[in-house]
Formats: C-alpha cells, sequence, structure tokens
C-alpha cells in the first residue's frame, strides 16, 4: 500500500476548517430556561458542591470528573520532531484527545505546560489533578518522563500513565504472546533483544519481565552498542536496571541466536545478516516510525519463518497504541481506579492476545477486502475490531478489582459489557470501514464537475489518500487555475483532466448514445452536443464503456437534473427498478430512507422493490437490514386510502420470500423507538428499524433535509441502487468531505 501523501496547506486546512482545533464542549444538560440556568449554575449548583465536600467520592456521580482525562504535555519530544515547546505540542495533544473520544467515549482535555522543569511540571499536575479522572502523559524527553510519571503515581489517587512508554508497551506484549504461542515458544525461555533504551525501550522489557521473561535472557541495546553489566559510557539508572552479564558488545553479537527482536530504534538498525542469524522461527518487532529498523519484505527475503511486526498500517500486524490506551482508561475510569498496575496493562495484553485468536467479524473483514485469521500475518487485532470497547475495558477492570486498585467495583459484569456495546458511535466504525474498503478496491474515480472547486478538493483528496485514481472531467487550465486557487496547485501534475476534445474515445461514445436515443427524438447533433458537452452525459458514457469504476456527479445541479442525463446512458429509471436510497447519520444511528430520487409515487410493488435496494445497500455498508414502511397510520388505524399501498407493501415482500425483517405500516416513532414498538408485540421487528421506506419520493425529500437543517443529521446520498454501474448523486450544497464520502461509497460498489 502506498504511503498517504498530502500537503502543507492540506494539513493546515484541516485543522483551520470548520473551526479552528479539533474538538469542541458541549452541554449534555438543557440550558434553554431561567430554571435550567439556576440549577447548572447558581443557586442550585451549591447543592451537588456541598455533598462532595461532604463526600469527595460523589464527585464522580454529580461531575465529569470519572469519564474525564487530561493529556498533559510540555512538548520535549514530540512525534519525532524533537523539542517543539509547550505551544508547538498543542496539535498532538488535541489529536489524543479526539482519540479518547473516538475509541473509547472518554471524554479528554489537552493541556500544555510551559516548563522543562521536573519539580515544576509535577507541582502543576498535582494541583490540578482534582479535576481529572486520569493523566495521560505524551511527548516528555526521557529520562524526564521516568521521573515525573514515578513522582506523580505516589502523589496521585488517579491513574497516571505515560503512553509512550506504556502504550507501546502492552500493544507489544500483546503481540509477543501470540508470536510465541504461534512459535511454540515460552516467555521464560526465550532470548530477547531490544534496541532503543529509550522510554518506550524500556517500559517494553520492564513489561515482558513482569509477564516472565527472565533478566538475564534479555539484551537491551542502545546507540553504544549492548548495556552489559560493568559499562559506564551513556549510562543512567534506567538502563542500568537491565545491564546483564554478556559477552555481546554490538546488536549483530546480541542478536545471534536470539529468539525476539524488539525496536524502538531508527531506520535500517537492523540487517539481514543479522535475522539470518537469529533462531528458529523468530520474531521481530520493527516498531520504528515512520520507517521500521528492518521491513518485512527484506526479513521475509532471509527468514521466511519469521514472524514481523511493524509501526506501519500498510504492513501486517501493526503495533498501534490506539489499540490499548482508550480502552485502559475506559476500564480504570469505570471503576474510579486509584491506578494502571502491571496487572491491568498484562491484562489487557492478554485480551488482545486473545481477540486475535478468535473468528474476525464481517465488517472487519469487509473493511480490509479480505478474511482475516488468526496466523503469522494476523497476531493483533485491527483498530477497525468492534469487539475492543467491550472486551478490553471489562478485563483491564476485573484486573483492577482483584488488586485492590477499584475504589467502586463493578457488580454486574455481563450488564457493563452491554452498556459499553451501546456507548459508541457506530457511524464512525462503518466509515473507517467502508474507508479501508475503498483503499483496497483502488477504483478509478469520474469526478463529472471540474469546473467546482469541492469537487477538485475532494478529487485531490481520493488520489492522495490512497483511495484511487481521480479523472477529473473539465478543461485543463480551468482546472489548473481552480486547484492554484485554493492552494493545491502542485495536483495539477497529479490528477487525469479528461474532456470531450481530449479523449480518443468520443466517437464509440456518441454512436453508442445513437443507438440508444435515435428512437426518442435525437439527430446526429443532439448526440454530439450531449457527448462532447454536457459533462454528465460524458462521464455517463465514461463509466459505461469501462473508462473508469465510479461516477460522482451532482454538486453544481438539481439531482433532477443529473438523474435526467444519467438515464440517456443508462436506465436509472422505475421500470428497471432503480431506486435512491439516503442515508442519514445522527447522534450513534443510521438510518436510510427510500426512495429520496427516482420513484416519484410508487405503488406496493414499487415500494417493496424499494425496500430490496435499501436492504442491498444497508447490507453492503455492514448493517442487518430492518425496514419500516412509514406512514401517519400505525397497522391500519386511522384507515386511510393514501395509507393503503403501505399496508399492502409489507405483504408484497412476504410472497417474494426476502431475507430480511420488515413490517408496517407504522408511524416513525414506532419504527424508531423501541419503548413505542413494545405496544405492538405482533411486529416482526427485532428492533428499530434502520430503514424507512416512504410512500412518495416529495416525503423523502422533505424528511431528509429536515433532519438536515433542524436535526443536525449528517446526509450521505441520494445513493443510486439497482444500476449495474456505481452512481452516486450529492447534493449541490454538499462540502468537499460529503464528495468524498460519495466516491468512497462509489469505490466500494454500494448500491
Amino acid at each position: 500500500m502506498a504511503k498517504l501523501k498530502y500537503t502543507r496547506d492540506e494539513a493546515l486546512t484541516f485543522h483551520l476548517e470548520p473551526t479552528p482545533g479539533k474538538f469542541e464542549i458541549q452541554a449534555t444538560v438543557p440550558m434553554n430556561t431561567q430554571r435550567d440556568l439556576s440549577l447548572a449554575y447558581s443557586p442550585g449548583v451549591a447543592i451537588p458542591c456541598e455533598e462532595i465536600a461532604a463526600n469527595p467520592e460523589t464527585a464522580y456521580d454529580y461531575t465529569n470528573k470519572g469519564n474525564l482525562v487530561a493529556v498533559i504535555s510540555n512538548g520535549t519530544a514530540v512525534l519525532g520532531l524533537g523539542n517543539l515547546g509547550a505551544l508547538g505540542s498543542k496539535p498532538v495533544m488535541e489529536g489524543k484527545s479526539v482519540l479518547f473520544k473516538r475509541f473509547a467515549d472518554v471524554n479528554s482535555i489537552d493541556i500544555e505546560l510551559d516548563t522543562e522543569d521536573v519539580a515544576d511540571f509535577c507541582k502543576a499536575v498535582k494541583l490540578m489533578a482534582p479535576t481529572f479522572g486520569g493523566i495521560n502523559l505524551e511527548d516528555i524527553k526521557a529520562p524526564d518522563c521516568f521521573i515525573i510519571e514515578q513522582q506523580l503515581k505516589e502523589e496521585l489517587d488517579i491513574p497516571v500513565f505515560h503512553d509512550d512508554q506504556h502504550g507501546t508497551a502492552v500493544i507489544c506484549a500483546a503481540g509477543l504472546i501470540n508470536a510465541l504461542y504461534l512459535s511454540n515458544k515460552k516467555i521464560e525461555d526465550v532470548k530477547i533483544v531490544l534496541n532503543g533504551a529509550g522510554a518506550a525501550g524500556i517500559a517494553c522489557l520492564e513489561l515482558l519481565k513482569a509477564m516472565g521473561a527472565r533478566h538475564e535472557n534479555c539484551i537491551m541495546c542502545d546507540t553504544k552498542g549492548v548495556i552489559w553489566q560493568g559499562r559506564t559510557e551513556g549510562m543512567n539508572q534506567w538502563k542500568s536496571g537491565h545491564a546483564v552479564k554478556t559477552e555481546a558488545r554490538t546488536l549483530e553479537d546480541a542478536m545471534k541466536g536470539a529468539d525476539v527482536f524488539l525496536g524502538v530504534s531508527v531506520k535500517g538498525a537492523v540487517t539481514q545478516d543479522m535475522v539470518a542469524s537469529m533462531a528458529d522461527n523468530p520474531v521481530i518487532f520493527a516498531m520504528a516510525n515512520p520507517d521500521p529498523e528492518i521491513t518485512p519484505e527484506e526479513a521475509h527475503e532471509v527468514r521466511m519463518d519469521a514472524i514481523v511486526a511493524t509501526g506501519r498500517s500498510d504492513y501486517p500486524n501493526q503495533v498501534n497504541n490506539v489499540l490499548g490506551f482508550p480502552y485502559l482508561f475506559r476500564g480504570a475510569l469505570d471503576i474510579h481506579a486509584r491506578a494502571i498496575n502491571d496487572e491491568m496493562k498484562i491484562a489487557c495484553a492478554h485480551a488482545l492476545a486473545q481477540l486475535a485468536r478468535e473468528d474476525v467479524p464481517d465488517e472487519v473483514a469487509l473493511a480490509y477486502g479480505e478474511n482475516l485469521s488468526f496466523g503469522r500475518d494476523y497476531i493483533i487485532p485491527t483498530p477497525f475490531d468492534p469487539r475492543l470497547i467491550h472486551r478490553i475495558p471489562p478485563a483491564v477492570a476485573r484486573a483492577g478489582m482483584d488488586t485492590g486498585a477499584a475504589r467502586r467495583p463493578i457488580i454486574d459484569m455481563e450488564s457493563y459489557e452491554l452498556t459499553l456495546k451501546a456507548r459508541m458511535d457506530p457511524t464512525a466504525s462503518i466509515l473507517r470501514g467502508l474507508n479501508a474498503r475503498a483503499r483496497a478496491a483502488k477504483a478509478r474515480m469520474i469526478f463529472a464537475e471540474g469546473d467546482d472547486p469541492r469537487v477538485l478538493r475532494a478529487a485531490v483528496t481520493y488520489q492522495r489518500s490512497g483511495l484511487g485514481k481521480a479523472l477529473v472531467v473539465g478543461r485543463p487550465d480551468d482546472v489548473k487555475a481552480k486547484l492554484d486557487a485554493a492552494g493545491l496547485g502542485d495536483a495539477a501534475r497529479e490528477l487525469e483532466v479528461v474532456n470531450a476534445a481530449n479523449t480518443q474515445y468520443l466517437d464509440t461514445y456518441k454512436d453508442f448514445l445513437y443507438e440508444r436515443l435515435q428512437r426518442k427524438g435525437f439527430d446526429r447533433l443532439d448526440i454530439h452536443r450531449l457527448a462532447a458537452r454536457d459533462r454528465h452525459v460524458f462521464s455517463a458514457l465514461m463509466l459505461a464503456h469501462g473508462h473508469g469504476d465510479g461516477l460522482v456527479t451532482g454538486a453544481t445541479r438539481k439531482s433532477a437534473h443529473i438523474l435526467d442525463r444519467i438515464n440517456h446512458v443508462f436506465d436509472a429509471n422505475p421500470e428497471n427498478g432503480v431506486a435512491g436510497v439516503t442515508a442519514l447519520l445522527h447522534k450513534g444511528r443510521i438510518v436510510l430512507i427510500a426512495d429520496t430520487l427516482v420513484q416519484e409515487w410508487p405503488d406496493a410493488e414499487d415500494l417493496a422493490t424499494i425496500a430490496e435496494r435499501a436492504a442491498e445497500v444497508a447490507r453492503h455498508m455492514g448493517l442487518e437490514p430492518r425496514v419500516a414502511f412509514v406512514s401517519f397510520s400505525t397497522f391500519g388505524y386511522p384507515v386511510s386510502e393514501r395509507a393503503e399501498k403501505m399496508h399492502q407493501a409489507p405483504g408484497v415482500l412476504e410472497a417474494r420470500g426476502v431475507d430480511f425483517e420488515f413490517e408496517g405500516e407504522m408511524t416513525v416513532d414506532v419504527a424508531l423507538n423501541a419503548h413505542s414498538q413494545a405496544a405492538y408485540p405482533f411486529s416482526r421487528l427485532t428492533g428499530p428499524a434502520n430503514i424507512l421506506v416512504v410512500p412518495a419520493r416529495h416525503s423523502a425529500s422533505i424528511s431528509v433535509k429536515l433532519m438536515q437543517e433542524m436535526g443536525g443529521a449528517t446526509v450521505i446520498g441520494p445513493i443510486l441502487s439497482g444500476l449495474d454501474k456505481p452512481i452516486q448523486i450529492c447534493s449541490s450544497v454538499s462540502t468537499a468531505n460529503d464528495i468524498l464520502n460519495m466516491a468512497v461509497l462509489a469505490s466500494c460498489k454500494i448500491g
């Protein structure tokens, strides 16, 4: 897989728009009336204040302390960039905060302390500690990070965790558990060589020793070679603790006969000769970023029996900290932990290792475009795995309770796991999965409206994100001018700009179009105008002839006009069973509404077909379809001629013998609200519907736009379903990101 490419302008724009930074704070209580304000602040707030003063533990009940982590740095060791200072580190700390929220629903605030004095740093953190349920230290240079973490652990009664050390160590340990299992070796017997005696390296070795690795079997190396007993050059107390009696003096010496290599050092530190000298079935964790100590290809050239992991997402077995820290803190916060101890970290590692041995869910396989199964190329779960949130935190929580770290133990673990399953936003994982599938498909995407800056930005992002080749329909000079104005001038050389003047296929396109339209009132001149001058028709002709794999259009014209033009080339009409399906993403829910594009006033048979099309879209998105035919009546009341077809449509589906849930007719609240559904125990739906089939196109359009404008829903679509080629039609108010999402859907052939 190619490395992702982006420009400075793109990175800066990402952090600038729609508002500066990467997150905001929202109220979780109503703040509309005078009474609300009186309860939220003075005088009502005095009551919980008094409760907390009398019983400090109730701060977890009446404030956000129990789900709030501080990401704290002084910017002295930022992401391989070195000492950027406190303010220079802020974008990274904001990024860490949003990862906490995205993966484990942990609220997080970034705090940058403008000091390199260890005592001042510790004092500042200690003074603000009552605000938080945990402290995540980040990007602090060694050896200061060791001193700071140890001192804060001793002085604070909440978890203090330096992720650069322990996050890497936990994921490394999880992978090593499985690598040794596959190699039929035991941790207490293997010879381990570590290269890179910084914070992460030392933490990795210490955790492995806590898990059973023998001190005398572990050799640590730094830039000056092996750390052996008696060495004085470049030593400190943390390195000295891992010095061993050995004749080896170089990394090359140490690697001879080694079972395990752990690298947290620099690109190219390990040679093929070193790998060749290792024991049978060697385990190589080359975790240097952005480039590993040795690539998997290089290692496997000399040792096919090697199990290799890296820090890179474009190789198998990625050692990714995001598999650890969000879930460690989730479990620790939920037991109101006093600390994150070794037992909790080891429990996290074992839970991750066990998860990798189990069958991989379909949505993960879809995301990667391949069937992953436990083995040499899959020893660590992927960040896409939806089970992480409800499997890792309970393991951490149990370990915390068993070791006395919990202030408030969880009594009902089964109920706890159910709440974890429900708390994450499924839309984020679905969108990530779609992007991964698109990246695997590498589709040639036709962007029909190359004169629109939004479309051009989407096309550039599509190509630079490794999703595939962007084909832009437009005039080269116009495209270049608009890219220059958008700060993306260098992309003009990367994009392929296509039009009727520079294609060799125009005559082929015209012959095809004349054959289709000659009996519909179009003469040769009409055909030329359509094929050569109408970009929507031209783009559709490209797609029909296989000169692109998908088409995105609609940003500059009304969808009805676009559909009319597409119908010149494809049979995108009700008679051929085509339907428009729009996805609404709102507050962690995905609901599909159909038909939003094609069928003006469908009858019962049409409605059943629309339901089938929407079910296909749902399954492509990783959802199990539950269809509701919605109306203003529920199961025959009130009686209305207008609702009759909604009443009949389920019978049509029943006769067709479809393999998904459906029910109707019903009002929207009965379709979407489990409490309202309970009043109809005979309903065939086992839960809230995720597909709403509406009576007519106008009601579908009204519903979508109302949710978009009043509800703040994210709208994806309409997705054109039922064609043999993927065409996605954006709305005219689409942002560049919306257009990119539509390209991703087209690439995944959703529809």
